[in-house]
């Protein structure tokens, strides 16, 4: 359905531009005139996810540049992507969007996008880039040039409620270090408490993809190389057997997977891999009913963890000179400092500026308020990119990968072959 529309695309945005695709007139250094931008956000869509915090980033913004009206515009992440290719196929010129990794080559390639190098002077963009992790501005490179602006941004986490530990007979204080101390841990949990032991949000409904992608390549596996889906290759299948034989043994909860998160905030599970940006919310759950923790996500082995990214990066669309620079404005400011402070402490994502972590004007009283949080920081040295899949049945691929990924944990078949027979079958659609 996406390759479809991309004639279309390309017409209305060239026409929009009245200049060759992926070229922009010069935009001014200064905005001096009242000027509105759009900006597609899903963290705005959902009140357990930095809602209120995204509308003081917004204020903020606002009274920094008064010239400048944000038009919010809340989309759920699930539904983002379509909406802002629907409105561009409209005519509605979206500004700026909070979209997904996943997406990232889809809107580079088809989608219109603008490369920051293409459209902010070099000096200005080194001077932005400068004190943010460099692993973090990679993840939105295509063909080396910056589409996506790393935003919203975790790694997976290990909540765990150190009640049920301490009822299953385990050492609160000693979290899972590998997966075979999951699965021992789990089982313990379940035996003895009558409590769910472990979930990984790896399955979805929606977003478990990165948690998925942070196992297998921790496991020294990954899910493609190049354009040749490698997801049921050696060591990506051992990661997702390891899994199912958790499940076997009773260690791995079988449960729906979008009840996840709120089986563990009622403290009905042991532990629950995921990402971070959950911290906020369920620490307003777990308080008064159990103590919750965090530690790093489990190793396989002595193999070092490749925790992925999920999250967001920060993709400007529009083609006006002028929205243009109030757009950046607002990519500048939502990367800033002072805005990382907010992310970080109100929602419980990464801050990719490292320098505010112990400044006493910044995150340094927030982190003594919330030192188990430094764990997820310290993954921060083993990022890893969770995989964007290329052309235009990546959302197909995407799915025939997860699906038989379930197929394979949950199912009563070969888990092995489970995954063969979707990756052979997904290949075809690969470019």
């Amino acid at each position: 359905m996406l390759r479809r529309t991309t004639l279309k695309l390309m017409a209305t945005l060239t026409a929009a531009s009245m200049l060759p695709f992926g070229a922009f007139a010069e935009m001014p250094a200064t905005i001096d005139k009242p000027v509105t931008i759009t900006f597609y956000n899903y963290n705005l869509a959902s009140a357990g996810v930095g809602q209120e915090a995204t509308k003081e980033l917004i204020a903020g913004f606002e009274k920094k540049f008064p010239n400048v009206k944000v038009e919010p515009i809340a989309v759920p992440s699930n539904e983002i992507i379509t909406r802002v290719q629907a409105d561009i196929v409209a005519g509605k010129q979206p500004d700026v969007a909070q979209l997904v990794f996943r997406d990232l080559i889809f809107i580079a390639s088809d989608l219109g996008g603008n490369a920051l190098e293409d459209m902010v002077p070099e000096a200005e963009l080194k001077d932005q880039f400068s004190g943010m992790i460099p692993k973090g501005l990679e993840l939105g490179k295509v063909d080396g040039k910056t589409y996506g602006l790393a935003y919203t941004f975790s790694t997976p986490i290990m909540f765990y409620n150190a009640d049920l530990f301490k009822q299953a007979g385990l050492d609160p204080n000693a979290p899972p270090k590998t997966w075979a101390d999951v699965a021992a841990a789990g089982k313990a949990i379940k035996e003895k408490t009558g409590k769910n032991g472990f979930f990984p949000g790896a399955y979805g409904p929606t977003d478990g993809t990165f948690v998925y992608q942070a196992i297998v390549m921790s496991n020294g596996g990954k899910v493609r190389d190049g354009n040749t889906l490698t997801f049921a290759d050696e060591n990506a299948a051992e990661a997702v057997k390891t899994l199912r034989d958790m499940v076997t043994s009773g260690a791995h909860a079988k449960i729906d997977p979008a009840s996840a998160s709120d089986t563990f905030a009622a403290g009905n599970m042991g532990m629950f891999l995921y990402t971070s940006a959950l911290l906020s919310s369920v620490k307003k759950s777990a308080a008064g009913k159990f103590d919750l923790r965090l530690a790093p996500m489990p190793s396989f082995g002595d193999k070092p963890t490749a925790p992925t990214n999920s999250g967001s990066a920060l993709f400007v669309f529009s083609k006006d000179p002028v929205k243009q620079r109030a757009s950046y404005e607002l990519l500048k400011y939502l990367t800033s400092r002072e805005a990382y402070t907010i992310i970080t402490s109100k929602i419980g994502y990464l801050p990719l500026r490292l320098d505010i972590v112990d400044d006493p004007n910044q995150l340094g009283p927030w982190l003594k308020e919330n030192p188990m949080f430094r764990s997820n920081l310290e993954q921060l040295d083993r990022i890893t990119a969770n995989m964007a899949f290329p052309g235009s049945n990546y959302r197909q691929v995407e799915k025939m990968m997860m699906d038989s990924v379930r197929e394979a944990v949950f199912g009563n078949g070969d888990p092995i072959a489970t995954l063969k027979t979707a990756q052979e079958q997904a290949q075809d659609l690969m470019p």
